[in-house]
């Protein structure tokens, strides 16, 4: 039953993902800023995802380590926003690091971390997307970007562990006494 959920969450994640995008490419207004919109969305799906997988595969342990590496990167990254206040390329403040960035990279780094890579590779790639859209709504350059999605990887790294990497059953047959070691990759 769990393996089974686990195969359908990408899916539905996908349908969501195209559903948000096919919405702001509908109105030929929004064509300048689907883009920047979609990125929006997606720094907010990846995280909120991440999060409601844990509920999802009834993953209490998961969840701790979530609000860990979610609370520091958002802690971190508003902290240095207001330290560093670098300016921003279309002239606004707190550029530095990208927020949207590390909440986008934060979620993929949980997802990839703590249930694997079939998981994690496409929510990379969303994040990897938000990443290209600050920088194409001229609202941050490289630097802010690459420093916001090290933050949201690097709390992961810190805070996240396999889920379920590895059991023992223990097995009797005929007499003979032996167990079975799996190990999830």
């Amino acid at each position: 039953m769990i393996t089974r959920g686990i195969q359908i969450l990408p899916r539905r994640l996908l349908a969501i993902a195209l559903i948000v995008i096919g919405v702001g490419v509908q109105n030929a207004s929004w064509a300048a800023d689907t883009i920047e919109r979609t990125g929006d969305v997606i720094q907010v799906l990846l995280p909120t995802a991440a999060f409601g997988a844990t509920y999802y595969m009834d993953d209490l342990p998961g969840r701790g380590q979530f609000y860990k590496s979610f609370l520091t990167t958002f802690a971190v990254t508003h902290s240095l926003k207001y330290l560093i206040d670098k300016k921003r390329p279309d002239g606004g403040d707190h550029a530095f690091p990208s927020g949207h960035t590390g909440a986008a990279f934060q979620g993929a780094a949980f997802i990839q971390r703590r249930y694997g890579w079939v998981y994690g590779l496409p929510a990379y790639l969303g994040a990897s997307f938000v990443g290209y859209s600050r920088i194409h709504a001229d609202k941050h350059d490289l630097t802010d970007v690459l420093a916001g999605a090290t933050l949201g990887i690097v709390t992961n790294i810190l805070f996240t562990t396999t889920y379920n990497s590895y059991s023992v059953t223990p097995s009797v047959n005929d007499g003979v006494y032996g167990a079975m070691i799996r190990i999830r990759w």
